[in-house]
């Protein structure tokens, strides 16, 4: 296992493996999330990945980019890999299934520069039927990796330095157009080696993941800390994951799992499903980091006593925070500390302090808990910054987290200026030390441990007083029994005179048959005002799956005010027969 500190590009780290352990297995794709169907080990992965970089070096001619347009499956491990060898930098985008997502492909290829398109056969063969003659595919060369003819003899490739650039992370896009983030070989180096040393993953390590490739967590989870480590990795699709839940803990039980992760929401799917077949043993999962979006107190406790029979930890379970411009983790909690709630004085939050309650507290004080997302290691720091003024917070005040450290990446592709403002920023007073990366979330250190409350851009300002989106949305979707978690958006609406709060829920047939659109919204205006004292402006109940989010699961804000305020959202309502329709009576339930 690799443990010295001597770093080396992927393509080099990969030729190591395969020089020193060629027999083993290096990654298994579990077929439906239960089969084991394709394995590599490290030697044949590495002649694979030779073969296409040659290929790929003389058929990208001039062009420095593609798109990685693939399923998860061992084939864009060989398609990522050999981009890396043949000087490539790959860009890895969702399978379009959707008009919408075929568009987010030529909107990446233009911003990468690159009109080559890398994916499998059937893909390509499907996407082409699926999305003929529409103008966005126009000009695009999809290419099918596991289709390219052997390279010319003699072909040579580069050697790749530690500062090329290995990947374009292009970011979900919650708050705006995606952007390129550049990470280099370095900053995947540098970001396995602090996941491992703040998780070890050890001679007995192995990892279970469904994160999509093309998300950073399960890039560099699922993909880049196995080759680090020199440990297997057991994938599967996301879609196995969310069809049937249990097959991630079957898979964890079944493979020895020590390292598994998810979105908070994967862990409430598995509380909430009892898709789980048969009994399971989770005795050896020792890091299961929760992150990619706000981290609940509830979910964290239901899952730890769900589970705990089947021989779960509770100290496996790591609230941890990360971001895709820092490559991707930037503290964790470490895996012989418990998950950490903190109440707070949700008054005083509200006007940036750090008030902690006791745990016999007055039922007349509002609070708000937050969960601790653990701690720095290696030479990565956290610094929390009036974003404002640009100086350096009081200890328990509230401010931008801004981080530096070798995982912070090279900035934006194309983005000079950005850059320069994301990535290269000084503290006031302190000029000499850092730059800094200005992450745009909002949090507080409190005994040594980094908590966070919301993103600055989100941030909803009502008579002075500061509410973070994600504590409205978690108490709207608290407030009925029939409103799921993960459904609700929260957001500002000024009319010219005051700013107010509009909150978007979905709901579903389940509204018709036992309750009423109007009882709904009643609770969620109760909720709000008792909880945060909040008199919104508007409840608005739209149908199950309408409400935007990222491919990674977020609610984007952004977008669902935008419609709100076009007047294009469907309010379901229902009318006096009890049948459940759209505002404009586009639907009906059946």
């Amino acid at each position: 296992m690799t443990t010295e500190r001597t770093a080396l590009p992927l393509p080099a780290l990969l030729a190591r493996r395969a020089d020193e352990m060629p027999d083993t297995v290096a990654y298994v794709y579990l077929r439906n999330g239960e089969e084991i169907g394709e394995q590599i080990t490290y030697a044949r992965l590495h002649a694979d990945v030779r073969a296409r970089a040659g290929a790929l070096a003389g058929l990208a001619g001039e062009r420095r980019g593609a798109v990685l347009m693939y399923p998860n499956g061992l084939e864009f491990i060989r398609a990522w890999l050999a981009c890396t060898a043949a000087g490539l930098q790959g860009a890895p985008v969702q399978v379009p299934t959707r008009l919408h997502a075929a568009r987010r492909v030529r909107t990446i290829a233009d911003d990468a520069r690159t009109t080559l398109v890398l994916t499998t056969r059937e893909v390509r063969d499907q996407v082409l039927a699926d999305f003929a003659g529409i103008p966005e595919l126009d000009g695009l060369e999809i290419v099918a990796t596991d289709e390219l003819p052997a390279p010319a003899a003699g072909t040579e490739l580069p050697v790749p330095e530690l500062s090329d650039v290995a990947l374009l992370q292009y970011t979900s896009g919650s708050t705006g157009t995606p952007k390129g983030v550049m990470v280099t070989h370095a900053n995947f180096w540098a970001n396995a080696w602090e996941t491992d040393r703040l998780w070890p993953m050890a001679d007995d390590g192995s990892v279970v993941s469904w994160l999509p490739f093309f998300h950073d967590m399960g890039l560099l989870l699922g993909i880049v800390l196995p080759l680090w480590a020199g440990r297997p990795s057991y994938l599967m699709g996301p879609e196995a994951f969310i069809r049937r839940p249990g097959r991630w803990l079957e898979a964890v039980s079944r493979f020895g799992g020590t390292h598994s992760s998810g979105p908070n929401f994967a862990y409430d799917l598995c509380v909430r499903s009892d898709s789980v077949r048969g009994p399971i043993d989770l005795s050896r999962w020792r890091m299961a980091a929760n992150g990619a979006e706000p981290v609940r107190e509830h979910t964290m406790a239901e899952f730890i006593g769900k589970y705990a029979p089947s021989g779960l930890d509770s100290r496996a379970l790591s609230p941890s925070y990360g971001l895709a411009e820092h490559t991707l983790k930037v503290t964790g909690s470490p895996p012989d500390a418990e998950p950490k709630p903190l109440v707070l004085d949700a008054r005083a939050l509200g006007r940036g302090r750090v008030v902690t309650v006791a745990e016999r507290r007055d039922p007349s004080v509002v609070t708000s808990t937050v969960m601790s997302v653990g701690r720095t290691v290696g030479d990565t720091r956290v610094r929390i910054v009036d974003p404002h003024t640009r100086e350096e917070t009081a200890p328990d005040e509230v401010g931008e987290i801004w981080v530096s450290g070798p995982c912070v990446t090279a900035g934006y592709f194309g983005r000079a200026e950005e850059s320069e403002r994301t990535f290269r920023a000084r503290i006031a007073g302190a000029e000499a030390d850092g730059p800094y990366l200005r992450t745009g979330d909002m949090g507080f250190v409190h005994g040594g441990e980094l908590f966070i409350t919301g993103r600055l851009k989100d941030l909803i300002v009502v008579k002075g007083r500061n509410h973070y989106p994600q504590d409205l949305e978690a108490t709207v979707e608290g407030s009925h029994p029939l409103l799921r978690p993960a459904s609700a958006a929260a957001f500002p609406v000024d009319d010219g005179t005051r700013e107010s709060v509009v909150v978007v829920v979905e709901g579903d047939s389940r509204v018709g048959r036992y309750s009423s659109a109007r009882q709904v919204t009643d609770a969620v205006r109760e909720a709000l005002r008792h909880h945060h004292r909040i008199e919104v402006a508007d409840v608005v109940l739209i149908r199950r799956g309408n409400l935007p989010k990222t491919t990674s699961g977020k609610v984007r804000r952004r977008p669902c005010r935008e419609q709100y305020l076009a007047g294009t959202l469907k309010r379901l309502t229902v009318s006096a027969d009890r049948e459940l329709t759209g505002a404009d009576g586009a639907f009906t339930k059946t």
